[in-house]
């Protein structure tokens, strides 16, 4: 019986597991965004979430701590420099899932976990996308006229 075992096991051994979460975990916090299975995204979200607190802290043992989990350097410096201010006022529920459905080739839950406001970044560089398109056309139909 699984009496007080809390964690899904992925069907993966402790070693693969345990390195599993933490590339997700770093990709999580490096890109505010990630797309993966329901049960891995359960599984991120507490993780995730304690490397944001820790980041709040902004004490050298909360780097040392962050910088023993997450991957990259990279990552580490963004929880504190960025993604710790935006949350300086919430005590906790940095981040939500969003169900997708089933996938395709195998059927399996699939969802997006990103961090709250990480939206209005998306849509920023949505809409300087959509500038720079605008831009090139706008340097095309210039091109054209001076050919003529």
């Amino acid at each position: 019986m699984r009496h007080r075992n809390t964690n899904r096991k992925l069907s993966r051994n402790s070693t693969h597991r345990r390195a599993l979460l933490r590339n997700m975990v770093t990709s999580l916090l490096e890109h505010e965004r990630v797309m993966t299975t329901l049960p891995k995204a359960k599984e991120i979200r507490p993780l995730a979430e304690k490397m944001i607190t820790l980041g709040k802290q902004d004490s050298l043992h909360a780097r040392r701590q962050v910088l023993a989990y997450v991957l990259k350097e990279s990552a580490a410096k963004r929880v504190f420099d960025t993604i710790a201010p935006r949350f300086a006022d919430r005590k906790g529920g940095y981040s939500r899932i969003i169900k997708l459905g089933n996938r395709k080739g195998d059927g399996a839950d699939l969802a997006i976990i990103e961090l709250l406001g990480s939206e209005l970044a998306v849509k920023k560089a949505e809409k300087t996308d959509k500038a720079k398109g605008k831009e090139d056309k706008k340097a095309g139909k210039k091109d054209k006229e001076e050919k003529k």
